[in-house]
């Protein structure tokens, strides 16, 4: 077995989400079925064609942080802060009694602090730019929640911000394993968020008709993977982060090992600004890179958990590429999609999903793809259509393929010694 210190396992997590704002909630009411998709409340969204998101509800940063670091941070920040403390608490590291120059963060984001940007913007507008917010800037930048996480829990090491769109949370789980494996940190909290559901970005996805807009009156049945009758992505926010650690650190400290990162694979489309390579290249590259970083088999694998939009051109290209990348054996491997219930996070979304894969590892249960409802003769694999599935299962592969043609698959395997 290779070096224990070059083995990445992860040892804590944290979710804040559309469906569940701790891992036990959210992990229950995807197993459930349960969509956290409803009308859209944090703006208004009645000149919009979208009028539905996965919000995070409930949410109060002062559960999570001083009053005064909550006022000074954009909301995807403060997301993230809230997931990290989660994340921390559920491994049980103390991270005042671990080296601080070891410890670092590795974030995934997509857009920043696009509300928070609107909202300077029309300040700007109406009374003048000297009127701007004194901490605009070290509220947007895409960077601030990494910053923002490092400087509260004392990661004085590796720190980096992943922004590769729909790709980033993926990408940022699994450049912390990376990290990891170079044996340039003992501990990377790795993970993605985003919080951009306002009337900015509302209007960006919606021109470009990436968004649902047939379901407003039925929020929960708006996104739907794989269906015939999907029309769009479901816009959502939420955060997840992962303590992850290398597997002699872990074991010093007797952390409870949940299961072990195995590999990241990363590749372009090198095809289309926002709409994803058609014969699905670039992400069958990227689950192709992930399985031979493993040195798996694609007979190996137990479970994908699909990127899964609920866009027409994406979920036919996926289905190509897991095709392509498994063959015969990609009719017989359960795939799901989170997003069915959570709706489309963006950099929060692949972090949200990997929570999925270790919980799906831990239970032996697969959460359904809610509202496969009329089956599309283009995507003709096992969805695990409106009903959880039990079955074991030791390795899974996690896609996420961003805008730009950015796509990043993870391995996520059992823990054995």
């Amino acid at each position: 077995m290779k070096n224990d210190h070059r083995r990445a396992v992860i040892t804590g997590m944290g979710v804040i989400s559309p469906i569940g704002n701790t891992v036990v909630e959210y992990w229950s009411n995807l197993v459930s079925g349960r969509s956290g998709i409803g009308p859209i409340t944090l703006c208004d969204a009645t000149p919009f064609p979208c009028q539905v998101a996965g919000e995070v509800n409930d949410f109060d940063p002062t559960q999570y942080m001083e009053v005064k670091d909550a006022k000074r941070m954009a909301r995807f920040s403060q997301l993230a802060v809230a997931a990290a403390r989660l994340a921390i608490e559920d491994s049980g590291l103390e991270t005042a009694n671990t080296n601080e120059e070891r410890m670092g963060v590795v974030i995934g984001n997509g857009n920043g602090g696009f509300p928070t940007t609107e909202d300077n913007a029309r300040v700007m507008s109406e009374r003048g730019g000297m009127k701007v917010s004194p901490y605009f800037i070290p509220m947007v930048l895409p960077n601030m929640a990494a910053a923002n996480v490092s400087r509260i829990f004392g990661l004085k090491g590796y720190s980096s911000t992943v922004i590769t769109a729909c790709a980033a949370g993926t990408q940022g789980v699994g450049e912390a394993a990376e990290v990891i494996k170079r044996g340039v940190a003992d501990v990377v909290l790795g993970g993605g968020t985003e919080a951009g559901i306002c009337q900015l970005g509302l209007g960006g996805f919606n021109v470009i008709k990436a968004l649902s807009s047939k379901r407003n009156d039925k929020p929960e049945s708006a996104s739907r993977p794989f269906d015939a009758e999907r029309d769009g992505f479901v816009p959502a926010e939420g955060a997840g982060i992962l303590v992850i650690e290398s597997l002699d650190h872990a074991k010093s400290r007797g952390a409870n090992i949940l299961a072990e990162v195995i590999s990241l694979g990363v590749s372009s489309d090198a095809y289309h600004a926002v709409q994803p390579d058609e014969d699905g290249g670039g992400a069958a590259r990227a689950m192709r890179f992930a399985l031979e970083g493993a040195k798996v088999s694609p007979a190996d694998v137990d479970y994908i958990n699909a990127h899964g939009t609920s866009t027409p051109k994406n979920d036919f290209s996926e289905t190509l590429a897991i095709k392509t990348v498994f063959g015969e054996k990609a009719y017989n491997i359960p795939i799901s999609s989170t997003k069915s219930m959570t709706g489309h996070g963006m950099g929060a979304a692949g972090a949200l999903e990997a929570v999925v894969c270790v919980k799906t590892i831990e239970t032996g249960e697969i959460h359904a793809t809610i509202n496969y409802d009329f089956p599309d003769p283009e995507c003709d694999l096992d969805y695990v259509p409106n009903l959880s599935r039990k079955q074991r299962v030791d390795t899974v592969i996690s896609n996420s393929f961003g805008f730009g043609g950015q796509n990043a698959s993870i391995v996520i395997r059992r823990f054995q010694e």
